[in-house]
């Protein structure tokens, strides 16, 4: 790693922090260097790298951030790269730490949600990386429920009563958003509203794709949401709080994993972890892990994939109702199919079904989790066969799946359109198989999502050995016309 020309100081503060943490100067480069393997990066310090930012040397890239985390896990506090005495930096890892205390988590996603709703288009061009999956995960398996998430003064009840004065029933002052200087009371009111503007974003990303609101969830977040975080409530309030706002963080970054801002999407998906075990409730953290399990097989990490799946099944334990465990058992099968284990996705797929089965009225299954019915199934079924290259199989499943699909679901149905164009292809049905895709090129023209238009460019590179056929030629035009 190259390094800035020495300053004329010593680094006094970072001198002090090394003699607080007990570090030898070899320590310490050991310890960044590992941190530095957590999340991808090779960086091969050493005490003679110590010694030289002693001396007043500044080293590079996201070097003091690391730095600055290193001293942070081992003295308990917040440390920042300018109390080590060094430049500060915008760290490509930032966003990926999985905090230590619902305060931390707030400050962390806080910060996160008000860089994204400005202009920094570089965090939507930060890489994903499959390094950055591990510490997240593992330490919300190891981890619980924090013990106090309440905000305010102690006495602060959740009834919020307070003392009549001169014969007049007392009201809790409710703070109004454009007032400053008092924490916000959190209320139920206030929780419901979350509830309310996450099932709406849903279904605009679900009908339209995630770049449709995707920016207007976001500024939410930063106005709305993160206000009340930092406002005063006890304790059951608080926790049905970090759950609605692991809940609207979660979407976040699944809207922008939809647009391909697949590092800013990991980045939501931890923090909505961390908030998920704020709120204490395992089963939407083990749906949080299945979703960057998903994100995981889109990219290509099968082997990531199903460990996440599997962290997430073992997290949520006997917790998890019959339709959730489904889940989480399909998204194991999503990632063996994508590498190829057909006994593995099988066995997986045959416990997803046992448990979808088992799951009778569904009334104590989550209101997240309510779109995973039979035409969900049927469609993982589809795509696991599709990538183990049965397709006739996976034809079946995926026509069953576009039959019981609500059109909400419009982005799955043509996800799933594809799958069965894909399918027809490899049966050798040209004609059927370039009408479908014909179809779901349309869709993805009149969506917002990058996952919608690169479903139809994987159909098409797959008709490139056919590319001189009559059908092949008819889709083109198709497309072509839709400009």
């Amino acid at each position: 790693m190259t390094e800035r020309p020495a300053q004329r100081t010593p680094n006094r503060q970072l001198a002090a922090l090394i003699a607080e943490a007990g570090f030898s100067n070899a320590g310490l480069a050991r310890r960044v260097d590992q941190l530095g393997l957590e999340h991808g990066l090779d960086l091969r310090y050493d005490k003679t790298s110590v010694t030289r930012w002693l001396r007043g040397q500044q080293p590079r890239g996201t070097t003091p951030a690391l730095i600055a985390e290193v001293f942070t896990r081992r003295l308990g506090r917040r440390l920042t790269a300018q109390d080590l005495g060094l430049d500060a930096c915008a760290p490509v890892y930032a966003g990926l730490e999985f905090a230590g205390s619902p305060e931390e988590a707030v400050d962390i996603v806080g910060g996160l949600w008000r860089k994204d709703s400005g202009s920094h288009a570089e965090l939507r061009k930060i890489a994903f990386t499959a390094a950055g999956l591990v510490v997240p995960s593992r330490d919300w398996l190891i981890g619980r429920a924090d013990d106090h998430v309440a905000r305010g003064e102690p006495a602060v009840r959740e009834a919020a009563v307070r003392v009549p004065v001169q014969g007049r029933p007392a009201v809790p002052r409710q703070r109004g958003h454009g007032e400053r200087g008092t924490a916000q009371r959190v209320g139920p009111g206030d929780i419901a509203a979350l509830r309310s503007v996450g099932e709406l974003f849903r279904t605009l990303d679900d009908a339209y794709g995630g770049g449709h609101a995707r920016q207007a969830l976001v500024r939410y977040l930063e106005h709305e949401c993160d206000p009340m975080l930092r406002g005063t409530y006890g304790e059951q309030t608080g926790r049905r709080l970090f759950a609605a706002a692991a809940d609207l963080t979660r979407l976040a970054g699944w809207t922008s994993y939809d647009i391909a801002a697949h590092g800013l999407a990991q980045r939501y998906f931890v923090q909505a972890l961390r908030l998920a075990q704020a709120a204490g409730d395992r089963v939407y953290g083990s749906y949080v892990l299945v979703t960057m399990s998903r994100q995981a097989v889109y990219l290509g990490h099968g082997r990531e994939a199903v460990q996440l799946a599997r962290v997430a099944q073992q997290g949520a334990g006997g917790a998890a109702p019959p339709i959730v465990q489904s889940l989480l058992h399909a998204a194991e099968a999503r990632a063996h199919g994508v590498l190829g284990e057909a006994r593995a996705c099988t066995a997986s797929l045959l416990r997803a079904e046992r448990a979808l089965e088992s799951a009778g009225s569904g009334e104590d299954t989550p209101p997240w989790a309510r779109f995973f019915d039979e035409a969900q199934l049927a469609d993982e079924f589809g795509h696991c066969h599709r990538d183990l290259q049965q397709f006739r199989v996976a034809a079946q499943h995926a026509e069953r799946s576009l039959q019981l699909r609500a059109p909400g679901y419009a982005r799955s149905r043509l996800f799933c359109r594809v799958v069965l164009a894909t399918a027809r292809l490899g049966l050798g049905e040209l004609d059927q198989a370039c009408q479908l895709g014909a179809e779901a090129a349309g869709q993805a023209a009149e969506m917002r999502s990058v996952r919608a238009v690169e479903y139809v460019r994987d159909f098409e590179r797959r008709l490139e050995p056919y590319r001189d056929a009559a059908p092949v030629r008819g889709y083109r035009d198709k497309v072509a016309a839709l400009g």
